[in-house]
């Protein structure tokens, strides 16, 4: 069948990005269920995997944890009501530690579909019964667009921040899948929003799609301009992506009591943090990974309903693969990066 592969580790990616006929076709193991891909979605954990991750070192490979597409077959004990319904893929597969006599249980850390094995860039995938959710008639480019982003978004806004209607939010690195998510998310919500970007033309992208406002990230701390959006006094929580390069800013925009919240660290992951800023104005520091499948539920709910829909950047033919990966590596997208299987 047909697939793109990563053919080798490197950086840039793009180079060892090719599309293959020949990969062998996926068998759907005991609860699992093989889906038949209409459209995948780029991340930018597809860099990651191309670069080398601890523990990747195996190549070819097949990235990709963002699909969409027809359940063709399943697996052992799962119901055949699955076959032919169109199926969206939440990615994070929670795994347990094994129970230990002496050790208390922690939470389960999360195996991620596209990472440690194969993922949606392939003509057919398998994954758990349990991490797919019916989509009916939605288009399925939007809907592989949307999931992963917007489930991040989501548990960091909703779980973890626990963000009220009313509040000012900063969301960093306006552009990418994750930010955008957010954007839509907290205007949803009723919520002031203000982004930060190193593009002019990003900035008033995000504006036209409902930004309050917005500041222009030269590399130097914006901070001062952020707070005086709010009258001085800050945002109630932040929104990051971009990690070391803006997480002085980013602390320094935080009212008392702030939280800011992170699930990724694009520009490096070796910030300094002001210990005294944080204690002495009482501001949380929270990391968010995805989101289980009742997050997922959540926001997929929206995006059925109506109220959300992904932005997108540029919708690719999967024999034009390459150039979607020099699109993503190049960072000058404005919304997710797809991949139209059917």
């Amino acid at each position: 069948m047909r697939a793109i592969t990563i053919t080798a580790q490197g950086d840039p990616v793009t180079p060892n990005v090719a599309v293959v006929d020949d990969w062998p076709e996926p068998a759907p193991a005991a609860g699992e269920v093989l889906v038949r891909t209409e459209a995948s979605a780029l991340n930018h954990l597809d860099l990651w995997v191309g670069r080398g991750l601890p523990g990747i070192d195996t190549y070819p490979r097949i990235g990709g944890s963002d699909g969409c597409g027809r359940v063709e077959a399943v697996g052992d004990g799962v119901d055949e009501h699955w076959i032919g319904r169109r199926v969206v893929l939440n990615a994070a597969v929670p795994q347990a530690d094994p129970p230990h006599p002496d050790h208390s249980p922690a939470a389960a850390h999360l195996h991620m579909l596209g990472e440690a094995g194969p993922g949606t860039h392939q003509a057919m995938f398998t994954a758990p019964a349990a991490n797919v959710l019916d989509v009916g008639d939605a288009d399925p480019v939007e809907a592989a667009a949307f999931a992963l982003s917007s489930l991040t978004a989501w548990r960091m806004i909703a779980t973890k921040a626990g963000v009220q209607a009313g509040q000012t939010v900063l969301v960093t690195g306006i552009g990418g899948g994750v930010a955008l998510s957010s954007l839509a998310i907290l205007k949803w919500l009723g919520c002031t929003v203000l982004v930060t970007s190193r593009h002019q033309w990003k900035l008033d992208r995000a504006i036209e799609l409902g930004a309050d406002d917005g500041v222009l990230d030269t590399g130097e701390d914006w901070s001062r301009s952020m707070r005086g959006l709010t009258g001085k006094r800050g945002v109630h929580a932040c929104i990051d992506s971009v990690g070391q390069a803006v997480h002085e800013s980013c602390l320094k925009s935080l009212a008392r009591g702030g939280v800011f919240v992170t699930c990724g660290c694009t520009s490096g992951p070796m910030a300094t943090t002001d210990l005294a800023r944080v204690f002495w104005n009482q501001l949380s520091i929270l990391g968010s990974t995805m989101g289980d499948m009742d997050e997922f539920r959540s926001i997929l709910t929206l995006f059925t309903a109506g109220h959300l829909k992904p932005i997108l950047d540029s919708v690719h033919d999967v024999a034009d693969a390459p150039a979607a990966w020099a699109r993503l590596e190049s960072g000058e997208q404005f919304g997710k990066i797809a991949l139209q299987w059917s």
